[in-house]
């Protein structure tokens, strides 16, 4: 049987074990998602914003309006990544976790999959409470806001599993300094959240391109502005894609890494 095959609804039970523990730390997850994207718009959006004036095709966008989408973009990635990665090490390596579900009938696949599963849901969220700021600063506008949760989640799969896949090669926890550094941090100032990419040079705007978070962001303004074209038919297609190749892949090496 393959790999994708060994996974069941029987997932879902992970999900919901790791839904059980967030619910009782809500408070402190709940505030750097809900503080942070204030502090950014205000520094950059509103203070910073009045001196920029954005090139074509956002002339006709204020720079708080820009940004704001791209803050959005970024809260979804962190979530998702940074769930899949120390979090899904810790539960793995120091609490055992996995070790106790799958004495269970659960096996090392649906494991995974409810990792990766709840990871997205945790972009769902932290995503979803950067929206409503931003709605809140009058910075993002019905009907199209109401789609952005769900290419939050769509984004939240896609990082969840390239952590997933990272957690996979890993020795130890200090070794995720080197996905974030050098692969999260700068995609997320380069993929078109803080400035348009078509300023940067040819090789970088292709690098860009790329980056799955471009297409996130890239999304989520176009529906938070009611910006909508046919581009973003193609940026949704890609982040499908990749989504479905890392999660393959993410679960292929995971269970090798598992399985002695």
């Amino acid at each position: 049987m393959s790999v994708l095959g060994n996974i069941s609804r029987s997932a879902m039970a992970v999900w919901s074990r790791n839904k059980s523990v967030f619910l009782v730390t809500w408070k402190t997850n709940f505030l750097p998602p809900f503080l942070e994207p204030i502090l950014y718009l205000v520094a950059m959006g509103f203070a910073f914003g009045t001196l920029v004036k954005l090139p074509a095709p956002y002339d006709h966008i204020d720079y708080a309006q820009f940004i704001a989408a791209g803050l959005v973009a970024n809260s979804a990635m962190y979530g998702g990544f940074y769930e899949c990665t120390y979090g899904s090490f810790v539960r793995m390596h120091y609490q055992k976790t996995y070790e106790a579900i799958v004495a269970t009938p659960l096996n090392i696949e649906e494991v995974i999959a409810g990792e990766i599963v709840w990871g997205a849901t945790k972009s769902l969220i932290n995503g979803t409470i950067v929206l409503l700021v931003t709605f809140a600063f009058g910075l993002a506008f019905f009907p199209g806001l109401v789609l952005v949760p769900v290419v939050a989640f769509l984004a939240g799969m896609c990082f969840a599993s390239i952590a997933m896949i990272f957690t996979a090669l890993v020795p130890n926890l200090d070794s995720f300094n080197y996905p974030f550094f050098l692969f999260i941090a700068p995609m997320s100032l380069i993929s078109g959240t803080f400035f348009p990419i078509n300023i940067l040079p040819g090789p970088v705007q292709a690098l860009a391109l790329a980056f799955p978070l471009t297409h996130v962001a890239s999304l989520m303004r176009g529906m938070s502005l009611n910006l909508l074209d046919w581009n973003m038919l193609l940026s949704l297609a890609y982040l499908a894609i990749l989504t479905l190749i890392t999660f393959y892949i993410a679960i292929y090496l995971m269970r090798r890494r598992l399985v002695k």
